[in-house]
């Protein structure tokens, strides 16, 4: 999947824009899944509102499952999938920044993490 056929799941409210901040809520139904990606430099922060936020992350492999008053943090380089967990719909706050956004689409079957300095 190129950046250019990329198409925002679910319905999208924006709250907030500027040069290098975004804050959207988003709203998920059962089904809908933001396909696994990256940011350079921008930290993606969750706020779950609603439903059970479901997380998978790569580098280290894990899932964060967010129930309301529930965050979680994705740094940059991080790639992540979110999607409801279960069957009903999960609406939360996506806080992105500080920087200038960008998407790096990812296959989680050939990402690998690039190693570390030092």
């Amino acid at each position: 999947m190129t950046e250019q056929t990329y198409r925002r799941a679910g319905h999208t409210n924006w709250l907030g824009r500027a040069a290098d901040l975004q804050v959207q809520e988003r709203t998920l139904d059962s089904g809908d899944v933001i396909p696994w990606h990256t940011h350079t430099t921008i930290t993606d922060t969750f706020f779950c509102l609603e439903g059970t936020v479901s997380i998978e992350l790569l580098g280290p492999t894990g899932r964060a499952l967010l129930t309301p008053g529930q965050s979680h943090v994705v740094p940059p380089n991080q790639p992540h999938e979110v999607t409801p967990h279960g069957p009903a719909r999960c609406r939360f706050i996506l806080v992105q920044g500080m920087g200038k956004y960008d998407r790096q689409p990812v296959d989680p079957k050939t990402w690998r993490a690039a190693p570390s300095a030092g």
